[in-house]
């Protein structure tokens, strides 16, 4: 995972894509927190499938960056 990293305050968000058995695309993001805790670890993804792989990468930097902002307040 992780084709794209953000990191916030001391949280890191990996943006990165899964193909899906139909042929279609998913976004989906890692959050953990710096210090490496695996317990702090989630694993979102978006919640509508996509169609391409660049598209779904979009889908997913943007969901990172909602996230970020939620959990580095």
């Amino acid at each position: 995972m992780a084709a794209i990293k953000y990191i916030k305050a001391d949280w890191i968000a990996q943006a990165d894509i899964q193909e899906l058995d139909d042929g279609r695309y998913q976004g989906v993001v890692l959050i953990s927190h710096e210090d490496g805790a695996r317990s702090d670890e989630a694993q979102h993804t978006v919640a509508a499938p996509s169609d391409s792989p660049e598209q779904a990468l979009e889908q997913a930097k943007a969901l990172a960056h909602r996230i970020l902002a939620d959990v580095a307040q």
